[in-house]
């Protein structure tokens, strides 16, 4: 049975042609958006429905959309059933090309100048692959590479959007920075994350508690965070937040 399906799969694909991307709107695009992955699963890499939701609600506003990955190791790799690391060794770019449908390109090719908005989505692999935040905190680092680009925008005065754990990639980076990871307190297990907002604030950060439809906007750094999976809520309302979000980046661009 295996075999007759890589058999059919292999003559389907001179029928199907090369993998076409679902990130691209057709006509004129309003703004140029980098988005930027960190693997592909929630618990060691890019939070599936986050990246899609971007995706989506940047597709109906006319966007025109690139991925990017940095081409590095996984800090590890987690069984999704059992959410126990396993002993497999993946690459963040390899992993990336799942979500972007093969259509992701290296890290260090990301020029701000290309560009005219930048887009995180959350989901562990922001705080494990893109920095070292799941494990040293507020002591963390931030990737090389993720700091160039985050640098390179805020220098260029480019927008800067960011959902769920990623905010702590701004907070890491740029001084002063106002971000929204969700509320600061745990209200009974609906913001089992909130003590990230200390370690935000312990990093020179700014935090503004919001709800998960919610955004906030640094309007002086060009940077525009929604909590999304921090908080515990209906996925409808997260894909609302995460398209305030978008709308917010796409409305700073000035396109």
């Amino acid at each position: 049975m295996a075999a007759l399906g890589v058999r059919c799969s292999r003559r389907l694909l001179p029928l199907l042609g090369a993998p076409r991307p679902l990130h691209t709107s057709p006509g004129n695009p309003s703004a140029r958006v980098a988005v930027v992955l960190s693997g592909c699963g929630v618990y060691d890499g890019t939070e599936i429905h986050e990246a899609s939701a971007i995706l989506v609600h940047l597709s109906r506003q006319g966007a025109e959309v690139k991925m990017f990955a940095p081409d590095i190791p996984q800090m590890h790799v987690i069984d999704h059933s059992k959410g126990q690391p396993s002993q497999e060794n993946r690459n963040v770019l390899v992993e990336s090309a799942r979500l972007a449908r093969g259509d992701v390109t290296a890290l260090s090719k990301l020029s701000a100048k290309d560009h005219d908005a930048v887009i995180f989505p959350g989901g562990f692999g922001a705080a494990k692959n893109l920095s070292s935040f799941a494990v040293d905190g507020e002591s963390c680092s931030v990737h090389s590479e993720v700091e160039r680009v985050l640098q390179d925008f805020r220098k260029a005065e480019k927008p800067i959007g960011l959902c769920c754990i990623a905010p702590v990639l701004a907070a890491k980076v740029i001084p002063g920075v106002e971000v929204t990871v969700g509320q600061e307190e745990e209200q009974g297990g609906k913001w089992p994350y909130c003590g990230t907002t200390k370690a935000i604030q312990a990093m020179g950060g700014k935090h503004s508690a919001k709800e998960v439809h919610e955004v906030h906007v640094d309007k002086s750094h060009k940077v525009v965070t929604t909590p999304a999976f921090m908080g515990q809520a209906p996925l409808h309302t997260i894909f609302d937040g995460i398209g305030s979000m978008v709308s917010n980046v796409l409305r700073l661009t000035g396109k």
